[in-house]
């Protein structure tokens, strides 16, 4: 490495020092401390790095004798594993046992070194990058060569800007981890929403309703809601929508349709149309556009007649539709069955009013989740470049 990489591009206030460079090998030493058969046993994760393999912590009734030799991990301790999307390399915060398969290291001065440092660093992409015989192993993850490893050079400052570093990387971590939980009870808090605001087979009210409301809901056969169109359109000055540029069950497009070529052969819509994803109907892929375009691929466009368009695209994503949409043929590659969808009836307010107010609730909530979606990729984006700028 050149003498001008040894400092990152951002640093702390009063850190000026060059960062030194040494091989992994006379920073870390492998352990392989075994017999603790009564120490809990812990797994390997991607994100999460080591945790208890059972929730409680407690391990009522493991095989010691099986488990005589794993492997000791301490607090701060490091293990390759094979097969990660992170490229392998574990962080542990627990004391215990793990598989005899990894390879668990740790800092041969600890006090010279923080390991929250060293795990924010083994974590980045930008490291994992640059192993050069990073390989894939027999199923998705990969395969981590511990000797190229040890031979690798790391670039690191004294502990005190470590301590720096990794303070702020601790901070950020929280802050996705905060933002990726309100976005996942937000998700759940949807789905509950969508039970209680839809009746439930065989009832004629939901449990939630609004104030004002109070007539049954009227049974209603799917092919009197809406139609199912299928004008055929190779206009290449319409913006396509394929499967891909759809966030399955978020009814979000992933990516700015302008910059796609046009030209492809599929079905015309128009703003308000609701297109549902008939292949595989378990992906979710719905959306409510509001632009004129082209649906590419196996989707229904599906136009309301008798009743209102935002509250026909809520109502492909209940239970009740999912159900029926997921009773296809094939097992490869099942469809749902238009004939079997069409004819089936399902709970509808007879008033205009109601159905809106209940897609508008909806629709703020999807509001919501986007947002908090957002600020987790615009924190995750930071942290990726963060990583790449306080880093050597």
């Amino acid at each position: 490495m050149a003498e001008q990489a040894k400092v990152p591009a951002i640093r702390f206030a009063g850190f000026t020092d060059p960062w030194e460079q040494r091989k992994a090998s006379e920073v870390f030493q492998i352990v392989d401390d075994r017999g603790h058969p009564t120490l809990p046993v812990l797994s390997a994760t991607q994100n999460q790095g080591m945790i208890y393999r059972d929730d409680s912590g407690r391990y009522i009734g493991h095989d010691e004798s099986n488990e005589i030799g794993y492997k000791r991990v301490l607090p701060g301790d490091f293990v390759v594993h094979l097969r990660s999307f992170q490229g392998g390399f574990a962080h542990s915060q627990y004391e215990g046992i793990t598989s005899p398969a990894y390879t668990v290291f740790r800092a041969k001065e600890p006090t010279s070194h923080s390991d929250r440092f060293w795990k924010h660093w083994f974590m980045s992409e930008h490291f994992i990058a640059g192993l050069s015989t990073v390989t894939y192993g027999i199923r998705d993850g990969r395969s981590i060569s511990v000797d190229e490893f040890m031979n690798t050079f790391l670039a690191f400052p004294a502990v005190e800007e470590q301590a720096a570093i990794s303070r702020l990387f601790d901070y950020l971590d929280d802050l996705i981890t905060l933002h990726q939980r309100k976005y996942d009870k937000l998700v759940i808090f949807k789905k509950s929403m969508l039970e209680k605001m839809f009746p439930k087979d065989g009832e004629s009210v939901p449990e939630i309703r609004f104030a004002g409301f109070t007539d049954p809901w009227e049974q209603r056969k799917f092919s009197n809601l809406t139609d199912r169109v299928s004008m055929q359109s190779s206009d290449p000055d319409l913006p396509q929508v394929e499967y891909e540029d759809i966030v399955s069950g978020e009814g979000t497009l992933n990516k700015d349709l302008r910059d796609k070529e046009g030209g492809k052969t599929g079905i015309k819509f128009y703003a308000g149309d609701v297109l549902y994803g008939k292949l595989r109907p378990y992906l979710m892929n719905w959306l409510y556009p509001q632009f004129n375009g082209v649906a590419v691929g196996d989707f229904w466009v599906l136009r309301a007649t008798e009743c209102d368009s935002s509250f026909l695209y809520r109502l492909v994503q209940t239970d009740s539709f999912q159900r029926l949409a997921n009773v296809s043929s094939g097992s490869k590659m099942p469809r749902a069955d238009w004939n079997l969808i069409s004819q089936s009836f399902f709970a509808v307010p007879a008033d205009y009013a109601e159905q809106r107010v209940i897609a508008k609730s909806l629709a703020e909530l999807d509001d919501l989740i986007t947002l908090h979606q957002r600020k987790l990729e615009l924190l995750q984006n930071i942290k990726k470049s963060l990583l790449d700028k306080m880093f050597v």
